[in-house]
């Protein structure tokens, strides 16, 4: 019997855009995952997850195909690049936490090269530069009047 099951289209698929300084191309499919909890129940959502859940402001922590993004004091955007079920590894904690899978609310694009900080830092308010937004770095913010998280993943990317 065929697979009739749809795969959502990716509001970007096929897209891309650049010059020789920067580039922009969508990022592949992954799991997404606002996570909020308080500080007792963080050391059993990091082991139900199997990372540890950064604490300090604008930090970020990976490991294997998962990263957990700092976005406030008592929230996190978790990324599983293989695609799993973290709403159901979450559930294992048995800790009172909140966690919403939002893979489908928002999509993620790469924005690499040289003139990478320039081109985002044309419509964001926030410094970008490494010095002060380093490799690991990540902040909610705004690009444009758009909200956006943006994580620096290399010195050009």
């Amino acid at each position: 019997m065929a697979d009739t099951a749809l795969k959502p289209r990716q509001p970007l698929d096929g897209r891309a855009a650049g010059s020789a300084n920067v580039s922009v191309t969508p990022a592949p499919d992954a799991s997404r995952l606002s996570l909020r909890a308080r500080p007792d129940a963080v050391a059993a959502l990091a082991k139900a997850l199997g990372l540890a859940l950064p604490v300090k402001p604008k930090t970020s922590v990976g490991r294997g195909t998962r990263t957990a993004c700092w976005l406030g004091p008592d929230e996190w955007l978790i990324l599983d690049e293989a695609g799993k079920d973290m709403v159901a590894a979450c559930a294992k904690s048995k800790v009172l936490h909140s966690a919403v899978d939002i893979s489908q609310r928002n999509t993620a694009v790469f924005v690499t090269g040289r003139n990478a900080e320039a081109a985002l830092s044309a419509g964001c308010p926030q410094n970008l530069s490494e010095k002060v937004f380093p490799v690991g770095a990540v902040s909610r913010t705004l690009l444009g009047k758009v909200e956006v998280i943006i994580q620096r993943t290399g010195a050009q990317t």
